[in-house]
C-alpha cells in the first residue's frame, strides 16, 4: 500500500508540474496547438487578401481637377484632403457592404506588439480562431475611411494571441491598418477596462477611432481591455496622403 501511495504521490507531483509548465508556456508565449491552426489559417488568409488587393477596382478614383475653370490647360491640382476624404468614405462603405463573414478583411499592424496578421470580418467563435476580428454587428458597424468606430478583437492567450500583450500599447504607439482602397495610420491614446456584458462600447460616436479589444485578465472573459487609437494619416491607393486633424484633413 505504502509503494502504491508514494507512486500515486509521484504521478500527481509530476502531473501537477507538468499542468505547471504548461500554464507558463501559454502565459509566456500562446497556446502552441491552437496557434498551429492559426497559423495556417492565417497562411490561407493571406493568399486570399492578395488576390482582393490586386482585383480591387475602385469605382471612380480621385482625380486631378483644372487650376482655372475657364482655362483648364493652364495648369492642373491635386485632389484636396476633403475630396479624397469622400472618395475614401465612398469606397469604404462600398467595402463594407461586400464583405462576408470569416473573410479576409485587412492588414494589421501594430508595432508595439510584433504584430503584422490579416483580420478577419467578423467575431464569431469560429472566425476568431482565424485571427482578429472586425466587429460586424447587429450593432452598426464601420470599416476605415467611415469616420465611425473600427472595432477589433482578438484572443490573448489561444489561437496565435494576437492581443496576448495588449496591455503593454502605450499612448503615441502607431497601428497601421491596410485595406485594398486606403491605409489608414492611428496612434494609440488610451485605454479603458470594462465588464464583458458591457455593449455601450459597440456603440459609434461619429469620429474615426479604432479600438482593439481582447479578455481581461488574461486566462480569464470577465472583462474586457480594450485600446482605443486616433486616426492621424490616411494614404489613399492612387491617391496622395493626407493628415487628419480631429475632424480636419489637411495634405500630408
Amino acid at each position: 500500500m505504502r509503494r502504491l501511495a508514494r507512486t500515486l504521490g509521484t504521478l500527481m507531483i509530476l502531473g501537477g508540474l507538468g499542468t505547471l509548465g504548461w500554464a507558463v508556456v501559454v502565459w509566456q508565449w500562446q497556446d502552441p496547438i491552437t496557434a498551429a491552426y492559426t497559423h495556417y489559417q492565417q497562411n490561407k488568409l493571406e493568399s486570399r487578401y492578395r488576390d482582393v488587393f490586386v482585383r480591387y477596382q475602385p469605382v471612380s478614383p480621385p482625380a486631378e481637377v483644372p487650376v482655372s475653370v475657364d482655362r483648364p490647360r493652364t495648369g492642373r491640382k491635386k485632389p484636396s484632403p476633403a475630396a479624397q476624404r469622400r472618395w475614401v468614405a465612398r469606397e469604404a462603405k462600398r467595402y463594407r457592404l461586400a464583405l462576408d463573414e470569416g473573410q479576409p478583411f485587412a492588414q494589421l499592424k501594430v508595432s508595439r506588439l510584433g504584430l503584422s496578421v490579416i483580420a478577419v470580418n467578423g467575431t464569431t467563435t469560429d472566425t476568431l480562431k482565424k485571427g482578429p476580428g472586425r466587429y460586424a454587428g447587429p450593432v452598426a458597424s464601420y470599416v476605415p475611411g467611415e469616420g465611425q468606430l473600427v472595432y477589433v478583437a482578438g484572443h490573448r492567450t489561444t489561437y496565435g494571441a494576437p492581443f496576448a500583450h495588449i496591455n503593454r500599447l502605450r499612448p503615441g504607439d502607431p497601428a497601421t491598418v491596410k485595406l485594398p482602397y486606403a491605409t489608414f495610420e492611428y496612434v494609440i491614446t488610451r485605454h479603458v477596462i470594462v465588464e464583458s456584458d458591457d455593449l455601450s462600447v459597440l456603440q459609434s460616436h461619429g469620429r474615426e477611432v479604432l479600438a482593439l479589444q481582447a479578455c481581461h485578465p488574461r486566462f480569464f472573459a470577465s472583462q474586457r481591455y480594450i485600446a482605443y487609437a486616433k486616426l492621424v494619416r490616411v494614404i489613399p491607393r492612387g491617391g496622395r496622403p493626407y493628415r487628419v486633424d480631429g475632424t480636419r484633413v489637411a495634405p500630408a
